[in-house]
């Protein structure tokens, strides 16, 4: 199993990198959104499909409750530790008591969250991507690379379940593949709802992304620990701290939705923009394998992949940012990117090291965040003393005037 999804890195990767350049060079040629739906976006069928995850945990929770007495062991002895703290208090002892026929609740262990976690999860990236850049968003999800990554994803995931094996295997993978062909035609409807406009970059606005992403990262972080590991009874510990990222979101995105369209870049900013672009389109395909290749597979070619992404990304957001760029500016260009990695990495891991996480994602994610926004400080900074900013658009810094 782990050669298996050692093979899905490798061809996942290389899937992307193939792929990637030419979506990355279409322009407004998938039509006007017609009889636009301003209610059909991914984050609100992503806030539904996180509820729905909700509702089984409470049916999961009944059923246990009441079928086998409040004790999870029948299956919880299939699956590593750190699984099945129910919620197991009055509330939910009362409900468990008033439901009718909890024998017809068993499908809630397991097979309702496999075909719930494939749309969470790209639900979840599209929803981030629309943040960063709506037509990009829109050419992805009308692409046939929402069809590879489902199939890339589903694949993983049922790895994990066979490396996992339990007397519902066969039946989780099996709905794990209609999942995989359900969930990528509602993406693409959601797409197609979507305008065909890329808004130019700028510092606030790049800053609002960073805060966006974090506090969503946070979010799905406790969806993941309190009801994909069927863990409700941690809720109440975590429910704080989700209240806070959940405000902090909503306040990231009104703002967002005040900023003025357009604005002005320069070569540095435009830069960390279009690397953010390019990475979250190569890495669509291979991020789940990715994700858990180290976990299940070689982590050296998790890590190799890892890289080439992010290199394949950098690369080309910069051949976009300095194009048309004169010696001097590319130089001064160079300055800046030391300063800017210098603060971001520094920042980003004082981020890390400064708090103990339960998961490791969460230190990442934190780090990440404050990385990207230390960075795009720095580079929209330094920006105002090296050059005149211009109007950018989708391909980057091409309208910056050489110096």
């Amino acid at each position: 199993m782990a050669m298996g999804v050692d093979a899905a890195v490798l061809a996942s990767t290389a899937v992307s990198l193939g792929t990637a350049p030419r979506l990355m060079r279409r322009r407004g040629d998938l039509g006007a959104a017609a009889g636009r739906r301003s209610w059909a976006r991914p984050e609100a069928f992503l806030a539904l499909v996180v509820a729905l995850v909700y509702v089984n945990q409470v049916l999961f929770s009944v059923y246990v409750l009441r079928v086998h007495g409040g004790d999870a062991s029948f299956i919880a002895r299939y699956l590593p530790e750190g699984w099945f703290a129910l919620a197991d208090g009055p509330a939910m002892r009362g409900v468990a008591e008033r439901f009718p026929m909890p024998e017809s609740l068993e499908p809630s262990v397991l097979r309702v969250q496999a075909f719930l976690e494939l749309p969470l999860v790209l639900l979840a990236y599209v929803t981030v991507l629309r943040w960063l850049d709506r037509g990009l968003y829109r050419r992805l999800a009308r692409s046939w690379l929402v069809w590879a990554a489902s199939f890339s994803y589903t694949f993983v995931f049922c790895a994990v379940e066979w490396d996992l094996h339990n007397p519902y295997t066969v039946d989780d993978i099996v709905i794990r593949a209609c999942s995989a062909v359900v969930t990528p035609p509602l993406l693409w409807w959601l797409a197609g709802q979507e305008e065909d406009e890329t808004t130019a970059p700028s510092a606030v606005r790049m800053l609002l992304f960073a805060v966006s992403v974090w506090a969503l990262g946070h979010l799905v972080l406790t969806v993941y620990d309190t009801a994909l590991l069927y863990n409700l009874g941690h809720l109440g510990g975590r429910l704080p701290g989700a209240v806070i990222a959940m405000c902090v979101l909503v306040g990231a995105r009104w703002a967002t939705s005040r900023l003025r369209p357009g604005g002005e870049a320069g070569v540095a900013l435009s830069s960390v923009a279009g690397g953010l672009r390019w990475a979250f389109v190569v890495f669509f395909v291979p991020a789940l394998a990715v994700r858990y290749g180290p976990n299940v597979g070689a982590p050296l070619v998790a890590a190799v992949a890892a890289l080439a992404v992010c290199l394949v990304a950098a690369v080309c957001a910069l051949r976009d940012a300095l194009a048309g760029a004169g010696t001097r500016r590319i130089a001064l260009w160079a300055v800046q990117a030391v300063a800017a990695l210098a603060a971001g990495g520094a920042a980003g891991s004082a981020a890390v090291l400064l708090v103990t996480d339960a998961y490791y994602e969460a230190g990442l994610l934190r780090g990440a965040g404050v990385c990207l926004a230390a960075m795009v400080a720095v580079c929209a900074l330094t920006d105002r003393w090296c050059d005149t900013p211009v109007a950018v658009g989708a391909g980057g810094g091409k309208g910056v005037r050489p110096m």
